[in-house]
């Protein structure tokens, strides 16, 4: 895993975890860590991680309105 230094000013106050998380949900959400990945970057479980994805306004699955319109429209022709 590669090791990053940063220097926040003094007149932040950014405790580490919560900078860690900050880092952690744009990556995931630009699609450079996969859950796992970043979960891990913060020392969460999956699971924990993804409760704490709407905080950081992160959405847990990447779906356009289109996709899921779509989607909707299949489930309402679906018949059992």
């Amino acid at each position: 895993m590669k090791t990053i230094q940063i220097n926040i000013p003094d007149t932040v106050d950014l405790p580490d975890r919560e900078a860690k998380m900050l880092l952690a949900t744009r990556l995931y959400e630009k699609g450079k860590l996969s859950l796992g990945q970043a979960a891990e970057l913060v020392g969460l479980s999956k699971s924990a991680f993804m409760e704490l994805l709407s905080d950081y306004d992160v959405a847990i699955f990447d779906i356009s309105n289109e996709d899921l319109d779509q989607d909707i429209k299949n489930a309402k022709n679906y018949s059992l």
